[in-house]
């Protein structure tokens, strides 16, 4: 009778044990599958365009970042400025993808909070995420100039990140381009 009771309580310890070292770990640090892999093809309409396409393709031949936003995603909107001061810096060619969301409420947003985007991607049915392993959104990509995904941050840019991890790679990857 005691074997009954102490196998149900060790696996009761054991999960609570592996809980409590999930709860620990932090997101952003989240390994990818795809860091220094191709980025996943894509052609889909553009945000701002949708009588055009865009392609993974528009990354070729620089070193670019790629970062995955909704307008129904508040730590899209916290991080914005950011991404924006990042586009302005003129490093490196920011693009977006407006994941799971509607146009005319993607484009309102970009109208309300400024567009640092070359160009987005609009993919509203999340298909394109899915295949860049979006778990959710944002989620900020670096890719080298031979289209190879080198940095994924899961969760918003911050400052500390923007200016110790973005830049500093972006920096590298354009003089190994050179």
């Amino acid at each position: 009778m005691r074997l009954s009771f102490v196998l149900p309580a060790l696996v009761v310890v054991v999960l609570i044990g592996l809980l409590g070292y999930g709860l620990t770990r932090n997101p952003s640090e989240l390994p990818s599958a795809l860091l220094d892999q191709p980025a996943p093809a894509f052609s889909v309409a553009r945000l701002e365009a949708p009588d055009q396409l865009i392609t993974q393709e528009a990354f070729a031949g620089r070193v670019a970042v790629f970062n995955v936003w909704a307008s129904w995603c508040v730590a899209c909107r916290a991080e914005h400025a950011l991404i924006e001061e990042l586009a302005e810096r003129g490093e490196v060619a920011v693009y977006g993808l407006n994941y799971k969301d509607d146009r005319a409420t993607a484009m309102q947003w970009l109208d309300r909070y400024g567009d640092p985007f070359v160009a987005s991607a609009f993919d509203p049915q999340g298909q394109v995420g899915i295949d860049y392993g979006v778990a959710a959104v944002p989620e900020t990509f670096i890719i080298d100039a031979e289209g190879i995904i080198r940095f994924k941050q899961v969760g918003p840019v911050d400052r500390e990140t923007l200016e110790q991890t973005l830049l500093p790679l972006v920096a590298r990857l354009k003089e190994e381009a050179a």
